[in-house]
């Protein structure tokens, strides 16, 4: 039986250039990095000596929600390299991670100031099961969808009760 998730795992191209985007502008913390290089991780992805750049980070100060130490792994395949895929959101195959944020015009400007590529600015959800909340999708350097998504009043974290 399936007990949680352990990470969101995204596969870039620039390891480095990577990690800074999403620790110096997006905000995540950098809790562990490795190469990997050995036969476990060759039998892992299926591809003989494969040689994997990988960089764990987390929300600071929340927990993951999963059960791991981490909710985002980027990797970067050193070997084999594969060509880069289309990063249309209308692909199939493409996928993008949403974070919650409380306040998405302060969140959006700080990004747009810091230079990161934007779909469009916030939108209010008209329809479906977030009405009154906002979102907008933005790019993380190798053109990855990203979602910043404010709740709605009525899904915002209730205070403790005392």
């Amino acid at each position: 039986m399936i007990v949680g998730t352990w990470h969101v795992g995204l596969h870039v191209s620039d390891i480095e250039r990577s990690i800074a985007f999403y620790r110096d502008c997006v905000g995540l913390e950098l809790v562990h990095r490795q190469e990997q290089r050995n036969s476990y991780t060759s039998r892992l992805v299926g591809y003989q000596e494969a040689h994997l750049r990988v960089a764990q980070l987390r929300i600071p100060y929340i927990a993951t929600g999963t059960v791991s130490s981490h909710l985002l792994e980027l990797v970067e395949y050193v070997s084999p390299r594969g060509p880069r895929p289309s990063p249309e959101r209308n692909h199939a195959g493409t996928a993008h991670l949403a974070f919650a944020v409380d306040d998405i015009h302060t969140e959006f400007a700080r990004l747009l100031d810091a230079g990161v590529r934007f779909v469009s600015p916030p939108n209010e959800i008209e329809a479906g099961v977030n009405i009154g909340g906002w979102a907008c999708y933005f790019l993380d350097p190798d053109e990855i969808t990203l979602e910043l998504v404010q709740a709605p009043n009525r899904l915002a974290v209730p205070s403790a009760v005392t």
